[in-house]
């Protein structure tokens, strides 16, 4: 797998650098900040392109929001490369604003999870292939925001704990060991969630979760738009 890194510590940057390539994955770039990042892919060949994108949320000159502005423009540029934006801690409006792209191949991770490296490496692999991965810290921090939304208020405590777990990555076999229910069950509790949230299921466990997820965002927004508050 070809990975493009954008990371200003260099600590971290080179640890990233050498975990990839002791997994067999093949770093194209490792860049510092995000001025280059598309430069390099504007002019990347197609042995050189990446197959996913690793970016810091908060990158020079200011360190505010240029990794998540760089990771959006990503998204509008090429919607179809994997995205994975780190994080050091939860920052809810920037993990809205990726959310709201409602594509898959997208993650957002905070920067302790590298430390877990086999479980890093099957997130970073897992949104290569298609799958949507968020900390979840993120997804706990969304559904507690969104908490007094009448749809969210209809979910039991058993089904809002499927739907952080779902919205993680977790299959439902995952689901299923980590609840200790069976597949039946989780896939039933599954189907009412999105019963209750108005969403059709459309049998893609990610892209049901990031629409579950954006809807009750939207949600959110339009009311406080509403009301001005």
């Amino acid at each position: 797998m070809r990975v493009l890194i954008c990371e200003d510590s260099v600590l971290l940057r080179e640890g990233l650098v050498r975990l990839l390539a002791h997994s067999g994955h093949q770093v194209v770039a490792d860049l510092p900040e995000a001025s280059g990042l598309m430069d390099f892919l504007e002019t990347a060949s197609a042995g050189e392109f990446p197959q996913i994108c690793i970016l810091d949320v908060r990158l020079p000159p200011t360190y505010t929001d240029e990794g998540i502005r760089a990771a959006l423009e990503l998204r509008k540029k090429y919607p179809d490369l994997p995205v994975l934006v780190l994080s050091q801690y939860v920052e809810e409006r920037y993990a809205s604003e990726l959310i709201s792209t409602q594509s898959s191949a997208i993650g957002y991770l905070l920067k302790d999870r590298v430390a877990d490296v086999s479980e890093f490496i099957a997130s970073l692999e897992q949104i290569a292939g298609g799958g949507t991965i968020l900390d979840q810290e993120v997804v706990a921090q969304l559904l507690t925001r969104r908490n007094h939304d009448d749809r969210m208020q209809n979910l039991t405590d058993r089904e809002r704990t499927v739907l952080a777990a779902l919205a993680e990555g977790k299959s439902n076999q995952a689901i299923a060991a980590l609840l200790f229910l069976s597949e039946a069950s989780v896939e039933k509790y599954i189907t009412s969630i999105f019963q209750k949230l108005g969403l059709e299921a459309d049998g893609t466990g990610n892209r049901r979760v990031l629409a579950a997820l954006a809807h009750i965002e939207t949600l959110g927004t339009n009311r406080t738009d509403r009301t001005g508050s």
